[in-house]
C-alpha cells in the first residue's frame, strides 16, 4: 500500500515504538523511526538509501537546484533514478546559499544517519563533513560511499566499471584479451549493500555506547571481495584462474543447450543428480558407464556424452525440457532478458512492486520493479511512497525543522528551496 505521509519525518520527534514486544506486526517496519538524510546521485548512494527506506526508514533525499542529474540520464542510465529512489522524500535546497545550509544543518541535528557518495572533500567544502556534523550531533552515523577506502588510491575518482576493470571482475567476465563489465551495476549495488551493513552495525554499537561514527564502503574493495573466490582458487590450486568464459569445467554437466525453441542452462553437480538425470531422461547407457559414475570421470570425458545430451535437448522445446528437469530436481534456467522478468510468474507472484515514474515523457505512468529480495516474518517490503518529484517535500522538511510558514514562503520565493 502506498501512503502519502511519513510516520516519523526527519526533523520531527519520533514516537514510542509500535507493536508488541514479542515481534513485528503488519503495521510496523524494521527501521521505522530511523531518520536518514541522503546526499547522493547515480547508483551506489541511492541504492543504500533505498534499502533503508524499503525497510522503513524515513529517507530525505537532498537534491541540488534543478534536481538530481540522475533523473535526466538516458541510455543504460535511464533506469537509475526509477529503480533506486522509491520510498524517499525530496528536499531541493541550494547548499551554496547560507540559508540553505542553515536549514539542512537544522535537519541533520536530529538525523540518525547521513549518506553521501560524492568526491572526497566535496561534503567538507560545503560544510557537511563528518567532523562538523558529528560535533553538532554526536549520535550521527555518517556513511560515505566512495571509490576506495584509505590507502594510495583514496583520492582517485572511480566508477563501477573502473573498479570492475581494476579488480579483476571484468577479466573474469570477458573473453581472453577482451575484458567485459558485468551486465548490471553490480559493484555499485553490492557496495551499497555493504554500506547498509556498516550502518546497521554502527547503529548497534550506538545502542551500546550512545555515540555515532563514520563508516565507509568503497567500490574497489567491494570488487576485490567479489573476486576473492578466484584469489583463493589460485592460492588453493596454485594456478591463475582463467576467465569464466573459458574456465576449466568443475562439473560434468554445466552447460547451455539448444532446445527446439530457445536455450536452457542445465547443471548436474552431484553423482546422485547424475543418476537421477539419466533415469528421468532414459539415458540408461550413460548411467551404466562406470567411467561416468563420478564427477571427476564426467569432467574428464565430457566429449563422450555431451553430444548425446545436445541431441536430446534439440528434440525438446524449453517448456517440455524444463518441466522434466524440474520433476527430476535438476538446476536449470531459461535464458531470459530483463524485459522477460516483467511477466515472470514467480516474480509476479509477490516480487514486483508498482512504482509511479516521476520524470521524463512517461512521468505519471506506473511500472513494476523488483522489491528487496528479502522476506522477514513471511512478509515482503512494499512501496509506501512513489518516486518523489524534485522538491516535493521541501516545505514539509522545512516545517519539520521548526521553520514557520512565512519563513518557508520566503525561502521558496528566494530560490533557497524548491517546492513542486
Amino acid at each position: 500500500m502506498v501512503r502519502d505521509g511519513p510516520d516519523t519525518a526527519v526533523g520531527e520527534t519520533a514516537g514510542a515504538p509500535h507493536g508488541p514486544a514479542e515481534g513485528p506486526t503488519p503495521d510496523t517496519l524494521p527501521l521505522e523511526g530511523l531518520r536518514v538524510v541522503e546526499f547522493s546521485h547515480m547508483v551506489m548512494g541511492p541504492a543504500t538509501g533505498m534499502i533503508l527506506a524499503d525497510l522503513g526508514a524515513d529517507v530525505l533525499k537532498v537534491e541540488p537546484p534543478g534536481g538530481d542529474n540522475t533523473r535526466r540520464l538516458t541510455g543504460s542510465g535511464g533506469g537509475y533514478f526509477a529503480m533506486y529512489n522509491r520510498n524517499k522524500r525530496s528536499l531541493c535546497a541550494d547548499l551554496k546559499e547560507s540559508r540553505g545550509r542553515e536549514l539542512v544543518h537544522g535537519i541533520l541535528d536530529t538525523a540518525d544517519v547521513v549518506l553521501e557518495n560524492f568526491r572526497p572533500g566535496a561534503m567538507d567544502r560545503l560544510g557537511f563533513g563528518y567532523p562538523e556534523l558529528s560535533a553538532r550531533n554526536p549520535r550521527l552515523v555518517y556513511c560515505s560511499l566512495k571509490g576506495f577506502l584509505h590507502g594510495p588510491y583514496a583520492e582517485r575518482v572511480a566508477l563501477d566499471e573502473v573498479t570492475q576493470m581494476m579488480g579483476g571482475l571484468a577479466y573474469m567476465t570477458g573473453l581472453p584479451g577482451r575484458p567485459m563489465r558485468a551486465g548490471s551495476s553490480i559493484v555499485d549495488i553490492t557496495g551499497g549493500m555493504f554500506g547498509v551493513i556498516a550502518i546497521l552495525a554502527a547503529l548497534a554499537e550506538r545502542n551500546a555506547t550512545g555515540c555515532g561514527q563514520r563508516v565507509t564502503s568503497a567500490l574497489f574493495e567491494t570488487t576485490a571481495f567479489l573476486v576473492g573466490q578466484h584469489m583463493a582458487q589460485q592460492a588453493v590450486l596454485g594456478e591463475e584462474p582463467a576467465p569464466m568464459s573459458v574456465r576449466r569445467a568443475a562439473w560434468g554437466v554445466y552447460d547451455l543447450f539448444d532446445c527446439a525453441d530457445g536455450q536452457l542452462f542445465v547443471a548436474v553437480v552431484s553423482d546422485t543428480q547424475w543418476r537421477t538425470f539419466c533415469k528421468d531422461f532414459g539415458l540408461d547407457a550413460l548411467a551404466a558407464d562406470p567411467v561416468l559414475a563420478d564427477n571427476a570421470g564426467r569432467v574428464a570425458h565430457r566429449d563422450r556424452f555431451l553430444p548425446m545430451l545436445r541431441e536430446l535437448f534439440e528434440g525438446l522445446n524449453r517448456a517440455e525440457a524444463g518441466a522434466q528437469l524440474a520433476r527430476a530436481g535438476m538446476p536449470f534456467a531459461e535464458i531470459n532478458r530483463p524485459s522477460d522478468l516483467f511477466e515472470d510468474p514467480h516474480l509476479a507472484h509477490a516480487g514486483l512492486a508498482e512504482v509511479r515514474l516521476a520524470d521524463g515523457e512517461h512521468a505519471g505512468d506506473t511500472t513494476r520493479l523488483p522489491k528487496l529480495p528479502l522476506e522477514m516474518a513471511g512478509r515482503r517490503f512494499e512501496v509506501r511512497r512513489h518516486l518523489p518529484h524534485v522538491g516535493e517535500h521541501s516545505r514539509q522538511a522545512a516545517r519539520g525543522a521548526g521553520r514557520g510558514t512565512d519563513e518557508i514562503d520566503a525561502l521558496i520565493a528566494d530560490g533557497v528551496i524548491l517546492e513542486t
